[in-house]
């Protein structure tokens, strides 16, 4: 019997019975457990104390043990990239980043682009800590690519509201690259130059009766540099105080000795009239409003907005080759083109065409965005592939319009396009 259950016997146990004496002359030693209970009991306790409890073991690292997280200065994005995203990645709030960059929420950004992500916002904040209102009454910012006038208020300390009054600006105002944008009310810094009778400059400018618009002006800065009233120079040009203008317009400059232009001699930044043809006034007005917005905004460049191009008809199961052919045609990769018809952006694309793109797709397309006005294209390429006898005539659809294709037939030019697009998709083979 003690020889079959020995062999489950703890170790301390086994010695015990080894030196058992008959019970009239055994003198057991007091510290060997008197049951097999309590030698279990024993040696599962001798095990538990080298065992620290896990109620004693933290879960995470503490902070002063944790390897520090380097931020780098900047990050390159990479298709796919958000700004959310980039921002959680290194461990920084989205915020923060759009304020670094000057960025909006809806802001695109594009594969290539660098964002900043260190030591811009600790500048901006010294700077504007050092902006006192005696300062700010003479002082002026350049615009560079991707300002906002929101963001050039807050990184000089003063309101929006005040940017928009001392540069006689609407909240739907556009602003472009290399305009200048007063910060400080223009009346502090007036009585220093404002001789009106006595010195020449602001009568002689009066004398030519006009004024070609540079890069930065501002209606109400050109009257006032020219001593005129504001709505003055609107009646005189009829234009509101909501109309954009663009460098190399030129504007009337109403006073005893201007010879009063018509407004006609205003150059637009798209003109009216391609091969021939005038386009209504409605169209180039809006056409010139989109070409303002592309202008002022950061567009991929050439090479990115190819490989976006290819990317988005790989996507969609359109042929990359035929996708670039279009594209190269169209605008030669160039995201900022705009027709006198406002086919906008790469592709080219008018905003009826962006709706039935729109439609086929299944959700709202930006054509001012590179990868929208991509994706309007290639859903384009794709239905005229689908519902044309051939790819001659989806590839004229595009240019002629399909319904006019199948009712007339190609024209000359359109022959001559496509025969282009076909050669430009070899060369993207």
């Amino acid at each position: 019997m003690i020889a079959a259950t020995t062999a489950t016997l703890p170790a301390v146990m086994l010695s015990s019975l080894a030196v058992a004496q008959p019970a009239a002359a055994e003198t057991r030693p007091s510290a060997i457990p008197a049951t097999l209970a309590a030698a279990i009991q024993a040696q599962t306790a001798a095990v538990k104390a080298g065992i620290i409890p896990a109620a004693s073991v933290p879960a995470t690292i503490p902070a002063g043990l944790q390897p520090a997280r380097v931020t780098p200065a900047a990050h390159t994005v990479v298709r796919g990239d958000t700004v959310s995203g980039i921002a959680g990645r290194y461990g920084l709030s989205t915020s923060a980043v759009l304020k670094l960059n000057n960025l909006k929420s809806n802001s695109v950004i594009y594969p290539g682009q660098r964002l900043k992500l260190t030591g811009a916002a600790t500048t901006a904040a010294k700077k504007a800590a050092t902006v006192s209102p005696a300062s700010t009454s003479s002082r002026t910012y350049t615009v560079k690519s991707g300002d906002t006038l929101g963001g050039i208020a807050a990184r000089h300390g003063v309101k929006l509201s005040q940017v928009l009054s001392w540069n006689g600006l609407k909240l739907s105002s556009v602003i472009y690259p290399g305009q200048k944008i007063r910060i400080g009310s223009p009346v502090a810094a007036a009585p220093a130059a404002k001789p009106p009778a006595t010195a020449a400059a602001s009568p002689a400018a009066t004398r030519s009766g006009s004024y070609v618009i540079k890069a930065g002006d501002t209606l109400s800065g050109i009257a006032s540099r020219h001593g005129v009233r504001l709505a003055d120079v609107l009646s005189a040009n009829r234009l509101k105080l909501t109309s954009v203008i663009y460098p190399g317009h030129k504007l009337v400059i109403p006073g005893k000795t201007s010879a009063v232009q018509p407004a006609s001699s205003v150059t637009p930044l798209v003109p009216s009239s391609f091969l021939g043809f005038t386009y209504p006034a409605a169209v180039v007005s809006s056409a010139n409003k989109n070409k303002a917005l592309l202008n002022a905004s950061p567009v991929p460049s050439l090479a990115q907005m190819q490989s976006i191009v290819a990317d988005t008809a790989r996507r969609m199961g359109v042929d990359p080759a035929l996708a670039q052919a279009f594209a190269y045609q169209e605008s030669g990769f160039n995201q900022r083109a705009v027709s006198p018809a406002n086919a906008i952006g790469t592709m080219q694309v008018i905003p009826s065409s962006g709706e039935w793109a729109s439609d086929l797709v299944g959700r709202k397309l930006n054509l001012l965005d590179p990868y929208d006005n991509a994706t309007a294209g290639v859903a384009i390429i794709r239905q005229l592939i689908r519902t044309s006898k051939n790819l001659d005539y989806a590839i004229a659809g595009y240019y002629q319009g399909q319904y006019s294709v199948s009712k007339y037939g190609m024209y000359s030019d359109t022959k001559n396009y496509v025969a282009a697009i076909k050669a430009h998709r070899k060369n993207f083979s």
